[in-house]
């Protein structure tokens, strides 16, 4: 049976792992600590390594992994920006679950967008209180609203179609627009002008780095809402947080945030968090800030795990890999990959 060592473990990860560990031949040996080179130390003696969003793979992380034997990094998550693929590429192979559930972080953009709008939260707490009084949560139609979408992978085009069904209009800026989708695309500085809402939906590359500074925030409307389930640096967190000040901005939606790696997922109720630029966007009344939970469905976990078992399972039965990820896959994307479909 194969030992894999399982990184920054929380309740909801192990549900369905253990639920499915036994079909596939696995032992799992969890650890609360996020993956890094001094925890990598741990992985002696282990088979395997799987890894999440804010464990960090660098090129120390790796060596080590590398010592010990393990061949095989294993992400239940879509997003890879935290690897060193350059370090990686012939000693690791990496591979990620691609696709989870594109409903559930669609579903909780709307969800934020409607509880920003219509001021659910604070009218909740309200009546907690048995405060009955509606003065100040006047919010606005979403009929007949224009939404830009940046990014139309599977998300996009899942997030344009409860759009649609709000009756809104949805145009999007792609640089890669998706065939016979039936989505309006335009240029981006053209959706900036044009969008009273804006939803990012692509992945942190060089190209889309802060692609929601200063100046974009320039051209777009006055009041627009902008609402970010991706990744949190796609958003300039300080240009951001002057706009909103300054009233550009009318509302932001936010489940990742750029420096999040060593907040989000745990608990500092009791502790004054140091990141100024956090701390005062949540405290603004016109922003949301959830912890990186658009991903979080009893459907999506099942998806992670039955699809990050079957790439540990590809990977030890010397079969190709599916969803492999190499630096030259993450550099031109795209790789040549060898005769048994592996990248190296």
């Amino acid at each position: 049976m194969k030992k894999i060592g399982f990184f920054d473990t929380k309740p909801y990860d192990r549900i369905w792992f253990d639920k499915l560990k036994d079909k596939y031949g696995f032992e799992f040996k969890y650890f609360e600590s996020k993956l890094n080179g001094d925890t990598a130390m741990m992985c002696n003696g282990l088979d395997g390594v799987v890894a999440f969003v804010n464990d960090v793979i660098d090129e120390r992380t790796i060596d080590v992994l590398s010592g010990f034997g393990i061949k095989i990094l294993a992400l239940r998550c879509a997003g890879y920006n935290n690897v060193d693929f350059k370090a990686a590429f012939g000693k690791l192979h990496v591979v990620r679950v691609p696709a989870y559930s594109p409903h559930a972080v669609a579903e909780h953009a709307m969800a934020l967008i409607l509880t920003l709008n219509r001021k659910t939260h604070r009218a909740y707490m309200r009546t907690r209180d048995h405060n009955f009084s509606i003065n100040g949560l006047t919010g606005f139609d979403m009929y007949g609203k224009t939404v830009g979408i940046i990014g139309t992978g599977k998300i996009g085009r899942v997030f344009a179609d409860i759009c649609k069904g709000f009756g809104m209009n949805v145009i999007a800026y792609d640089p890669f627009p998706a065939k016979d989708s039936g989505i309006e695309y335009v240029e981006l500085e053209e959706l900036f002008r044009m969008s009273d809402i804006i939803s990012l939906h692509a992945p942190l590359t060089k190209e889309t780095y802060h692609i929601i500074n200063k100046d974009a925030i320039g051209i777009m409307k006055d009041g627009v809402y902008l609402v970010n389930t991706s990744r949190g640096a796609l958003v300039d967190s300080e240009a951001l947080l002057n706009a909103i000040r300054d009233g550009k901005v009318g509302g932001a939606c936010l489940d990742v945030y750029e420096e999040e790696s060593e907040l989000f997922f745990e608990d500092y109720s009791n502790v004054v968090i140091k990141d100024d630029t956090l701390a005062r966007l949540i405290s603004m009344p016109n922003v949301i800030v959830t912890s990186h939970q658009a991903f979080l469905t009893d459907e999506a976990l099942r998806n992670i795990a039955e699809t990050t078992l079957e790439n540990l399972k590809e990977f030890f039965d010397g079969k190709g890999l599916t969803n492999e990820v190499c630096y030259q896959c993450a550099k031109y994307g795209k790789c040549e990959k060898k005769e048994n479909e592996r990248c190296f």
